[in-house]
């Protein structure tokens, strides 16, 4: 068959194909491709190769057929098979067809998209400013020849040299260039582009900067006053004295960029004391690392976003995190993880146990009556008995008062405590 195809013979066999008729073939389509001055052309080559392709899969070659009566273990002398030449050409020229390709104008509206994207999300150094408005100014420098257009002044800030960015891009998307009409002012375009990420890459960020510089730009260091400009080390005092003012946000900026153990352990120490709202994003991230002191402040927070992350610190096994946890919970009061606290009142240690009669009480709904009164009942240790008659008296409603009431005989004196305050109730 002439382009190298067969059919199964008569007799059930499978005819081996032909090679001269792919390499014809592959030849013809090399000279096309070489040949190719347009986007149509290279279309028509691409063709070319898929349909060759298409055609090698359905063949079989005679080094690929199976002959029984050869010994499997002689390697020797096996046959190339031409189909590894075929598809190395067929790959070798699509590669030589997508480099020819091109240039388009969606890839220069993609690199300044980039580029404005990269100035808007940065948090770019007083030094890193300016070099930011001289790149996007040279590009648009280019930009005024090749689309003979006028854009103004750049600005003199990254947001204003973005927005000039972006007008820009709009008149390059409607400049109507075409890779084969406009190759070299698409290529110009692109590759200025190309240069203005390469020189946003180098320009200054905040971050770049040391981190006491950055503080120092920030001000962070200001509420010092001469006295104690000297104290070591001068950020542990300036945290003490936002922590005095209840300036949160210059304690969150130090505990991002401070990361020895004391200037951590020093700002957490100030957030529990303030337990500011703001913090609940740092102090999440670090409560999910089972921080213990991270979780303190969570419950100090009382953001009901916390529960679901407490939640999963219930029954592991580590005493002083699940009690601090259940603390917490109580502390947020949100209802929804009564049953999750419930669940621990049958916990094999006893601290767990009383503090999760403690944290139902806190919590406060009324669904917890029955299990805390049946723990005040039936439990080995008068401590939890006790934490469970506190917790009745702390929801207060008529039935848990009763409930709790009823042990002022108790041979628990913290017991008999507890009943009292909820019988004169």
């Amino acid at each position: 068959m002439s382009n190298g195809d067969s059919d199964d013979s008569d007799n059930g066999e499978i005819d081996p194909a032909d090679p001269e008729p792919f390499e014809s073939r592959l030849d013809e389509a090399t000279q096309a491709v070489e040949a190719a001055e347009t986007e149509a052309d290279l279309d028509e080559a691409e063709g070319l190769l898929d349909d060759i392709e298409s055609d090698l899969d359905d063949v079989t070659f005679a080094v690929e057929i199976e002959d029984e009566t050869d010994d499997e273990d002689d390697e020797d002398d096996e046959e190339e098979n031409p189909r590894d030449e075929f598809e190395d050409r067929l790959s070798s020229l699509g590669d030589d067809i997508e480099d020819q390709r091109g240039p388009y104008v969606e890839e220069v509206t993609d690199a300044v998209e980039s580029a404005e994207s990269t100035i808007t999300s940065s948090q770019w150094a007083d030094e890193g400013v300016p070099e930011v408005i001289e790149a996007v100014e040279s590009y648009v420098d280019t930009a005024t020849v090749v689309l003979s257009g006028s854009y103004g002044e750049t600005g003199e800030t990254s947001e204003a040299a973005a927005e000039t960015l972006s007008a820009v891009r709009v008149e390059i998307t409607d400049s109507g260039f075409h890779p084969d009409t406009d190759e070299s002012e698409i290529r110009e375009l692109l590759e200025s582009a190309e240069d203005l990420e390469s020189e946003l890459e180098d320009a200054t960020l905040f971050g770049d900067l040391e981190i006491r510089e950055q503080l120092r730009r920030e001000g962070f260091y200001d509420v010092l006053e001469s006295e104690n400009r000297k104290d070591f080390p001068p950020e542990w005092t300036a945290v003490k004295l936002y922590e005095k003012r209840g300036e949160v946000e210059p304690i969150l900026s130090a505990f991002d960029k401070l990361d020895s153990d004391f200037m951590q352990e020093n700002i957490l120490d100030a957030l529990e004391h303030i337990a500011p709202e703001e913090a609940y994003e740092e102090v999440q991230g670090l409560a999910q690392r089972r921080n213990i002191q991270a979780v303190r402040i969570l419950g100090r927070i009382g953001d009901e976003r916390a529960c679901s992350t407490l939640h999963n610190f219930l029954g592991g096994g580590d005493v002083k995190l699940e009690k601090t946890t259940l603390r917490a919970l109580g502390m947020i009061g949100n209802e929804d993880s009564a049953e999750e606290v419930v669940g621990r009142l049958g916990a094999d240690n006893p601290e767990v146990r009383s503090a999760a009669a403690r944290s139902l009480g806190l919590i406060g709904d009324t669904r917890a009556i029955d299990p805390l009164s049946d723990v005040l009942s039936a439990d080995s240790e008068d401590e939890v008995r006790a934490s469970a008659a506190w917790a009745l008296n702390q929801i207060g409603t008529e039935r848990a008062l009763d409930a709790a009431a009823a042990y002022t005989d108790d041979r628990s004196y913290i017991v008999q405590t507890e009943a009292e305050k909820a019988a004169s109730g």
